[in-house]
C-alpha cells in the first residue's frame, strides 16, 4: 500500500487531493494547523476505506515535521510527500513598499524553510521507497510579476528552485513543482478579498496531479493546464 504525507490538508487543494488518493487506495498522513477542521477532513477521507492519520500542527515546527514522518513510518513507509501548506505573508496582499518584513519572513518560513525541513526529515523513507516522490505546490506568481504578489511569489520561486536542485541531487526520486492555477480557496480569498470573479474548484485540478503520479514524467515544473490538456 502506498503512503503519502499531505500538508495543508484540512481544506482546499490538500483536502481534495487527499480524497482522490484515498479513492485510489493510498494511505495518508494529513497535516493542518486547525485540529477540528483536520479531524473533519480526515473522517471524510477515511470513509474511502484507507488508513488516514491526522496530525495537527504547524509545519514550521521541527517537532511537528518529525511527527508527520514518524506517522508515515507507522503506516509502512513513505512514497509521496506533498508540500501544500502555504502562507501569504500579508492578508490581503500588499505592494512591496508596504510589505512588513516579518510577513515576508513568515511566508519564507512556511513556504520554503519548512518545506525543505520536511524533505530533509522524510528523505530516508523516500529513498527507501525506491520510487519516492516529492510534489511542491507552486504558483504562477513564482514565474510572473503580479502587483501585490511579490512576497508570496518570491517564496514560491525559492521553493521552485529548491525542488529543481533536489531533483539533481536525488536522481532516483521524482521531484515535481506544480502550479495549480487560480482556485476558489480560503488562501486566495484572503489574498484578494475584493475579487468577486468565480475561480475553479480545487477538485478540478486534482486529475492533473493523478496524471503525474500515473505517468511519472521526469522531474520538473508542471502546470495544471498542461497536465489537464487545457490550451
Amino acid at each position: 500500500m502506498s503512503v503519502a504525507i499531505i500538508t495543508g490538508a484540512s481544506k482546499g487543494l490538500g483536502r481534495a487531493l487527499g480524497g482522490a488518493l484515498a479513492r485510489e487506495g493510498w494511505d495518508l498522513v494529513l497535516d493542518a494547523r486547525t485540529p477540528g477542521a483536520l479531524a473533519e477532513a480526515a473522517a471524510e477521507i477515511r470513509a474511502h476505506g484507507t488508513r488516514v492519520t491526522a496530525v495537527p500542527g504547524d509545519v514550521t515546527d521541527p517537532g511537528h515535521r518529525a511527527e508527520l514522518v514518524a506517522a508515515a513510518a507507522g503506516l509502512g513507509g513513505l512514497d509521496l510527500l506533498v508540500s501544500n501548506a502555504s502562507a501569504l505573508g500579508a492578508e490581503p496582499l500588499v505592494r512591496l513598499d508596504a510589505l512588513a518584513l516579518d510577513g515576508l519572513r513568515a511566508a519564507l518560513e512556511t513556504n520554503v524553510v519548512a518545506a525543505l525541513g520536511l524533505v530533509q526529515e522524510a528523505l530516508p523513507l523516500l529513498r527507501a521507497a525506491g520510487a519516492g516522490t516529492v510534489i511542491a505546490v507552486s504558483s504562477d506568481a513564482a514565474a510572473e510579476a503580479y502587483e501585490t504578489w511579490g512576497g508570496y511569489g518570491a517564496s514560491k520561486a525559492a521553493l521552485d528552485h529548491l525542488a529543481a536542485v533536489l531533483a539533481v541531487e536525488e536522481p532516483r526520486l521524482r521531484v515535481w513543482t506544480v502550479d495549480p492555477g487560480d482556485m476558489q480557496t480560503d488562501l486566495y480569498a484572503a489574498a484578494v478579498p475584493d475579487d468577486g470573479d468565480p475561480r475553479p474548484d480545487p477538485r478540478s485540478v486534482v486529475p492533473g496531479f493523478l496524471r503525474l503520479l500515473r505517468q511519472r514524467p521526469t522531474s520538473g515544473r508542471y502546470s495544471a493546464t498542461s497536465l489537464l490538456g487545457v490550451v
